[in-house]
């Protein structure tokens, strides 16, 4: 038919394009281990967290908690799982990486009286030890966890080289207790010398993004602080922390900066400086900041799912970035959408989106096989804690996608859900296969992509971007392989473009603070059409880093709560659609 001619005519077109930039989308497409922390309770999910990346010979190594090993990247986008050569008898959390000539030392969280490891091939898996035992940590009264007081090993460390080769460790995690930091001695293989710093503590009376819970709203729980990490730029030191919670949306990143890696350290007033409580994605604490091989800033973040347990997480990367006057920042507005990887150095954070919006949300879906109560919708609902689950795990289930128009697309992200799981560790058996498929009129099928053949392994959040862009209407899934009982898809995301001019900038911008000087309301008018907004503010009015993403059925009214008493800030808000970005509205003052 018609459809089909003009299917065919399009496909050509595309097929003149020049190759595309390699590009990502959070979360990390890797394989996530299985968790055996609940194995008593019977409770079985994928998870990563606490993410450290480093560059060793040009290679990225990204090592994190409960990872059998670490994984390995020559270009941020695709990554692939190393097994040590030998391990941990209890799997690694949270561990302190640092990577200075050839080697990459490695320390896991331990309450225990442990050893540094170490790698000069860490492309191999050889694993070694650095420091067999260092020695109890100096007696600071440490008891941030019940009936661990005076505890010998840091707990979610970091360590520091700075760039005259003095060596610090800082560590933490506690709702009681502060940072701590000390320095090490690189004479003799990295033993602790004087006695531990305490460096900072949160204030949720004044900082209101330091409260605990789903957008700050549990008064009942002391928040946390863990995750230290040091990053020295411009003669500065940025102790980076992540707070109030790793188990809800608002989880983030912020900074305290000194003159001196043991301090003292002054709060930012822009905190947090990474923050993303909006989105499929949610939350950005507890990772790293480094620089790729180009020398430009990313930071790693640990957003949450909780849908099997409050700890079942995942792993983001976003590009960050210092401004001239010191401020630090971190990019998440659309931080879970598809971004390119620089080539070059010098690419702001900015630059790095690629534009493809996200064309899944809220469309028709229609399974070959469902499950009651748990609907084909639900792969389009853009909530990672809702799934569609088919009648059964077997080859050949499907699950399509009708976009609504013909539409230019560019990328796919398929992202599992473990229902009712049954495993508790990874081996052969645990891998996905699918075929992307897609159709003008939803009757002539052409292949989109196939990821049946070897190499084998997990993706449980399987991106897939297109070597040539394809118009097309209806984008289906045909299910190959996963581990575990049951085929559970929590969302089908496919981004690209629709035709048309973007949509307007959202008029009526108010920002009111509140009685508490913590909170704001930002109202603005409905723009028509759009499918989502952000909401942007920051301390100038050149500088809105921080976004909280707002889907457009959820109104025009959002009550920001993550302000820092005394500080005066700007907001904007913009729409998007299918089609691109707005622009600005206008900015107004919140003082």
């Amino acid at each position: 038919g018609a459809a089909a001619v003009a299917l065919v005519a399009a496909a050509a077109r595309a097929a003149a394009q020049p190759p595309a930039r390699a590009t990502y989308c959070n979360p990390l497409d890797l394989e996530y281990r299985y968790n055996f922390e609940q194995l008593n309770q019977g409770i079985s999910y994928r998870s990563g967290a606490d993410p450290v990346i480093v560059v060793h010979r040009g290679a990225y190594y990204l090592f994190g908690t409960i990872a059998e090993g670490w994984y390995r990247s020559t270009d941020l986008a695709t990554w692939t799982h190393v097994r040590p050569s030998r391990w941990p008898m209890e799997d690694v959390v949270a561990p302190a990486v640092w990577a200075f000539g050839d080697t990459i030392l490695l320390k896991p969280s331990t309450f225990e009286v442990g050893p540094i490891l170490f790698t000069t091939r860490p492309e191999t898996g050889r694993l070694d030890f650095y420091n067999r035992w260092m020695p109890p940590l100096p007696d600071y009264r440490y008891d941030s966890l019940p009936g661990r007081p005076g505890a010998a090993g840091p707990w979610d460390p970091s360590f520091f080289r700075d760039d005259d080769g003095r060596w610090f460790l800082y560590w933490g995690s506690s709702n009681v207790h502060p940072l701590f930091g000390i320095a090490l001695d690189p004479a003799r293989r990295l033993t602790y010398v004087g006695q531990p710093v305490p460096l900072l503590t949160l204030h949720p009376d004044r900082h209101g993004w330091e409260r605990f819970g789903q957008d700050h709203r549990d008064s009942t729980v002391r928040p946390f602080t863990e995750g230290a990490w040091m990053t020295r730029h411009a003669g500065r030191y940025y102790l980076q922390y992540g707070a109030p919670g790793t188990e809800f949306n608002a989880y983030a990143t912020g900074a305290y900066v000194g003159a001196a890696p043991l301090g003292p350290f002054t709060y930012a007033p822009y905190n947090p400086v990474g923050y993303k409580p909006g989105g499929f994605v949610t939350g950005a604490g507890h990772g790293n900041t480094f620089q790729d091989v180009h020398g430009n800033w990313w930071n790693t973040g640990t957003p949450w799912i909780g849908t099997n347990w409050n700890f079942e997480r995942r792993i983001a990367l976003f590009p960050a970035g210092f401004e001239p006057d010191g401020q630090m920042y971190v990019a998440t507005r659309f931080g879970d959408f598809p971004h390119y990887v620089p080539t070059r150095a010098g690419e702001p954070a900015a630059s790095r989106f690629t534009g493809w919006m996200l064309l899944s949300r809220g469309r028709a879906a229609v399974a070959s096989s469902a499950r009651d109560s748990f609907p084909a919708a639900h792969a389009t609902d853009e909530d990672p804690r809702t799934a569609w689950v088919a009648a059964a795990n077997r080859s050949g289930e499907t699950l399509t996608i009708d976009l609504g128009g013909v539409r230019t697309v560019r990328a796919v992200q398929v992202n599992y859900a473990d229902f009712r799981n049954t495993r508790f560790a990874t081996d052969s058996t645990v891998y996905t296969t699918f075929r992307l498929e897609h159709s003008a009129d939803g009757r002539r099928w052409l292949p989109l992509a196939d990821l049946t053949r070897a190499p084998r392994r997990d993706r449980p959040n399987a991106y897939v971007p297109l070597a040539r862009a394809v118009r097309t209407r209806f984008v289906r899934y045909v299910h190959g392989h996963t581990a575990g009982p049951h085929l559970a898809v929590s969302d089908l995301r496919v981004f690209g473009h629709a035709d048309g001019a973007p949509p307007a900038a959202p008029a009526g911008v108010t920002a009111q603070r509140d009685r508490d000087p913590r909170n704001a309301v930002v109202r603005w008018q409905a723009v028509p059409g759009a499918v989502g907004y952000n909401v942007r503010w920051g301390v100038r009015p050149d500088r809105l880093h921080l976004t909280y993403q707002v889907w457009a059925d959820r109104g025009t009214t959002l009550e920001l709560r993550a302000l820092t008493a005394g500080v005066s800030y700007h907001v904007g808000v913009e729409a998007f659609d299918e089609r691109g970005v707005s622009p600005l509205g206008a900015v107004v003052p919140l003082p």
